[in-house]
């Protein structure tokens, strides 16, 4: 039995929810899509939040020296990577973020390119911004996504791209580059003049042995041109709290991306997203250790289920909570794949399709649920998938 509770699965219907506001109005649904988690909270950063409540002015801020300092530490305890306050550039998320890197960094009309399938507020970022958007289609081997170096260095080139946004650890393919990919990828991009933006947010998230290497951390050179984003939100499951930070060590395009972030008035982060952070970095360890042993156990059982009794494929990640399903043995594409499953099996997972191209016969699972919830999702989709 572990120190936090794993089991209890919160209400959190009427709740401003968005994963579970379809269930709100159909109770039958079972909501599985959505990243982030149904747990209850860490008890120290709720501890952390009713504190500042009770004893705060809910005024303007600013960010504390000890803000910084957890996040430094983390980064170097958990990631050996080592860095200063000078670095940091808090903002209220990873996503706006690329916005502002891409306003900083290309010009209406440059291309942008992303691995594909990857997490979709990638390309639709991109678009907005009015950029040219470059997908590298990602290769499945032996069960887990690779990256065609030669093709991705010959889209570089053709598109004379000016920006990779990264998704390291991958979502949805969960998979944790290892140390020869990421510097085969920086290579590619000093040897171009590309700059490279390594969304990290599922940093803490490796799992089964696997070690994820922060991508400044591969080579000392690969700093002058890259941009890390990170956050406590995705770890600790307090993404409504908005606080993330960009690590950006070459003082020109620091300055750069700050300029652009006052540009935008996205210069200030809510207070309770700075004290959900530091609580979480100061005395999250324990948790998260527990946490990433049951997300273990119910990909296992994802994995076990569906590949014996079903013809679905599962690709096991080596990170994340989130694991992609390939439904293409039915040969139902989405958007019929995504209704199959909710009006039948009554499981909300997300649309692959959404996702890129590649993801048209895929489905993403979020498994950082309890078991039981996991156990009574795959029976659902046994009963309409199975053998």
């Amino acid at each position: 039995m572990g120190t936090y509770d794993f089991t209890t699965r919160p209400n959190r219907l009427s709740q401003f929810t968005y994963k579970w506001q379809e269930t709100e109005s159909n109770p039958d649904l079972l909501q599985m899509w959505v990243a982030d988690m149904d747990f209850l909270p860490h008890p120290d950063i709720q501890a952390a939040i009713l504190s500042y409540a009770k004893e705060h002015v809910f005024g303007y801020n600013y960010f504390p020296d000890s803000l910084y300092q957890s996040v430094i530490d983390w980064e170097k305890a958990e990631h050996g990577y080592e860095i200063s306050k000078e670095d940091i550039v808090f903002i209220e998320g990873v996503v706006p973020s690329i916005s502002i890197a891409i306003q900083a960094f290309t010009e209406k009309g440059d291309a942008v390119l992303i691995n594909s399938p990857v997490y979709y507020p990638f390309a639709r970022t991109i678009k907005l911004n009015e950029r040219k958007l470059i997908e590298n289609s990602l290769q499945i081997v032996d069960g887990r996504f690779e990256i065609d170096f030669a093709q991705l260095e010959k889209e570089l080139v053709e598109n004379d791209v000016k920006l990779y946004v990264l998704c390291s650890p991958h979502n949805p393919g969960g998979r944790v580059w290892s140390q020869e990919d990421l510097y085969k990828i920086g290579q590619i991009c000093q040897k171009h003049g590309v700059i490279l933006v390594s969304d990290e947010i599922h940093q803490d998230l490796a799992l089964y042995g696997n070690k994820h290497h922060s991508f400044n951390t591969v080579d000392d050179s690969f700093k002058e041109f890259t941009i890390i984003l990170g956050s406590a939100t995705k770890t600790f499951n307090i993404a409504g709290t908005k606080n993330s930070f960009a690590i950006i060590q070459n003082e020109k395009l620091r300055k750069a991306f700050q300029r652009q972030q006052l540009a935008n008035n996205q210069h200030e982060v809510p207070t309770i997203g700075m004290v959900a952070t530091e609580a979480a970095f100061k005395h999250g360890k324990a948790w998260l250790e527990e946490f990433k042993s049951l997300v273990e156990e119910n990909i296992d059982l994802v994995v076990a289920e569906l590949e014996s009794k079903t013809k679905i494929k599962v690709m096991k990640p080596e990170g994340t909570y989130l694991v992609w399903l390939d439904f293409s043995a039915y040969g139902i594409a989405q958007p019929d794949l995504d209704a199959k499953l909710r009006k039948e099996a009554k499981v909300v997972l997300n649309d692959g399709a959404h996702f890129g191209k590649e993801g048209k016969y895929f489905a993403r699972l979020n498994v950082a649920t309890p078991k039981a919830t996991v156990e009574e999702a795959l029976n659902r989709i046994i009963s309409v998938f199975g053998d």
